[in-house]
């Protein structure tokens, strides 16, 4: 409905969902279910099969005659954001001419390790409507390369896929590698991986623990980039430079700016936490489908910002404390959930958590910590307390702590941390 379509595609097994939910006037064509696509997930014969009463694409591509000319112009497309910090948003780019299509092919090469030169076989890990995993797929197969699609995540059968298809290049977020990590020491020694070359990871900070181990076990194939739907790739580096600079995201590319802009409005000198700015020259821009006063909001000086928090080093690398509305002020005091966050992981028995501020009386705001356990663990708020005061100061360990046997994610597998946040606030007659 909101990027106004005038026709929707969608496979026979996906009608239930759809029809329901199609906008008036707007015609629906139905494309029968891949029989790949049934076994996957898996599918009924009878979903797969187009009822009787409907449009059928193909029977609409038979009742135009063959173009005789290729269409002109630039072929584009309008991803629409997560959504992790509101509703998703349409990103549409304004100018997709044959300058942009170049500079898009060099950061293929230069970031996702992907070029005509190179034998691309890969694995897709994540859904296909975000932007990053998409593109991945699209660009090995451009390439003329393998991509094998995996209905969900799971840690084991990536590594039984990468030794069967000999995978070279894998497209991820640190939530994967956590799980494969936590993988007993005789699954991962019973997977032949030595065909990778190339794991880039991104969506989400990744501890530097987690980081260390993946390349200790990976080798130094695994690389990260920063950016998001808007911006394309906006920093990137490579495992010999991780290992130097523990918990960068890494530099910008030829083209690129990043600069740190204090709450004044100035930019901030190396070493000092700001709000991070960036954009990569040459690449288009773009607006927020029937939203471009949101589009006016992040902007400043030709930058954008993603809202996130952090510094530059003395080097030009860029690191992330988090993002500026997940920032809690307690007692005055800024603390970055990311970093609690980051301690919570290597607790033992942790297989996942979210960090974020809730109402308190005299300190405006207190940590808050919601944590999924391994399933075979027993843990307890006051064992928690324990092993972050060991490694953390004593007002960033959260004062109120949960346990969920699953936390909400979105299918990228981000946690939903507005939903969990949200029901604290609800009756505090403010926000923040």
């Amino acid at each position: 409905k909101d990027c106004a379509a005038k026709a929707v595609l969608a496979h026979a097994d996906l009608l239930p969902e759809v029809g329901p939910a199609m906008p008036p006037g707007v015609p629906l064509f139905v494309v029968p279910t891949p029989p790949e696509i049934a076994a996957a997930y898996p599918i009924t014969e009878e979903l797969c099969t187009p009822p009787a009463d409907v449009l059928l694409w193909d029977d609409l591509v038979t009742c135009f005659p063959p173009r005789p000319d290729a269409p002109t112009g630039v072929i584009s497309s309008m991803i629409y954001t997560s959504g992790t910090t509101g509703n998703p948003k349409g990103v549409r780019r304004l100018d997709m001419g044959s300058a942009a299509a170049q500079l898009f092919a060099d950061m293929v090469r230069d970031v996702f390790g992907i070029a005509p030169d190179r034998v691309v076989r890969t694995v897709i890990t994540g859904p296909l409507y975000h932007s990053a995993p998409n593109a991945y797929g699209l660009y090995a197969v451009r390439m003329g390369g393998l991509a094998v699609l995996q209905p969900r995540f799971d840690a084991e059968e990536l590594l039984r896929l990468v030794e069967q298809y000999r995978i070279t290049h894998l497209h991820m977020v640190p939530t994967m590698f956590v799980r494969l990590l936590r993988l007993p020491e005789e699954v991962k020694r019973r997977y032949d991986l030595s065909s990778l070359e190339w794991v880039v990871h991104g969506a989400a900070p990744c501890p530097t623990d987690v980081k260390q181990a993946m390349i200790g076990w990976w080798g130094p194939v695994i690389h990260e980039y920063y950016g998001a739907t808007e911006t394309g790739i906006a920093t990137f580096h490579t495992s010999e430079e991780a290992l130097r600079k523990p918990g960068t995201v890494g530099r910008p590319p030829p083209g690129g700016t990043v600069r740190i802009y204090g709450a004044d409005g100035q930019v901030l000198p190396a070493g000092e936490v700001g709000e991070i700015y960036l954009w990569l020259e040459g690449f288009p821009d773009f607006t927020y489908h029937g939203q471009d006063e949101k589009r006016r909001e992040i902007g400043r000086d030709g930058l954008v910002t993603l809202g996130d928090v952090g510094y530059l080093d003395e080097d030009g690398y860029l690191f992330i404390c988090d993002r500026a509305r997940d920032m809690v002020i307690s007692g005055g005091v800024n603390i970055y959930p990311a970093e609690i966050e980051a301690a919570l992981l290597a607790m033992p028995g942790v297989r996942d958590c979210a960090v974020f501020g809730i109402p308190d009386e005299e300190f405006g705001e207190k940590l808050c910590a919601h944590i999924e356990p391994d399933s075979a663990a027993r843990l307890d708020a006051a064992e928690v307390e324990a092993f972050l005061r060991g490694r953390l100061a004593d007002f960033k360990v959260p004062r109120s702590i949960a346990f969920e046997a699953t936390l909400p994610r979105e299918d990228s597998g981000k946690i939903m941390k507005r939903r969990l946040r949200e029901p604290y606030w609800v009756n505090a007659g403010r926000r923040i």
